[in-house]
């Protein structure tokens, strides 16, 4: 049994996703293990004595991705994307409160920012209500927003993922 990049990369986003700390995964014989390292990053190794075929291992750049941290950016190496475009960085954009998520100021507004938006560092993104009051996010980023996480209206906790950016 051998794994392919595709499963690899569902395996990630698994990781992504639900902020799991470790993923262990056995199938036919052929056992995965991801965990997030030290400093944060998703290590992905064969786990017992089950190894991976020379020809399904990935590299070492493309087996450790980083896991992005509130106000983080990651490199997402291209090996894992599937495109011959270069190194794309995305940055998460995550929430500093718990509270409410709009998307705009107002009930029937126009969203402050949509997927395929460009944003500037400082640009607001979105307004979280905590205690009756209405906190701007900004963006700490140049780039365009590729992702929203979150529907309008939804209760969103601390660290929770927002937005995806395309850095510039």
């Amino acid at each position: 049994m051998t794994i392919n990049v595709d499963q690899l990369k569902q395996i990630l986003n698994l990781v992504r996703e639900h902020d799991l700390s470790e993923l262990e995964i056995e199938q036919d014989g052929l056992r995965v293990k991801v965990r997030k390292d030290a400093a944060g990053g998703v290590v992905v190794h064969p786990a017992g004595d089950a190894g991976i075929p020379a020809a399904a291992a990935p590299a070492t750049p493309a087996a450790t991705t980083s896991v992005m941290a509130p106000g983080s950016a990651a490199t997402i190496p291209t090996s894992m994307q599937g495109n011959a475009q270069s190194d794309v960085e995305l940055a998460v954009v995550k929430s500093p409160i718990v509270g409410t998520f709009y998307r705009s100021p107002e009930p029937g507004a126009a969203a402050f920012v949509d997927i395929g938006t460009t944003v500037k560092k400082g640009q607001v993104l979105c307004i979280i209500e905590a205690m009756k009051l209405m906190n701007e996010i900004d963006s700490e980023y140049d780039g365009e927003v590729v992702n929203v996480y979150v529907e309008s209206g939804q209760p969103v906790q601390y660290g929770e993922r927002l937005f995806a950016i395309r850095t510039k």
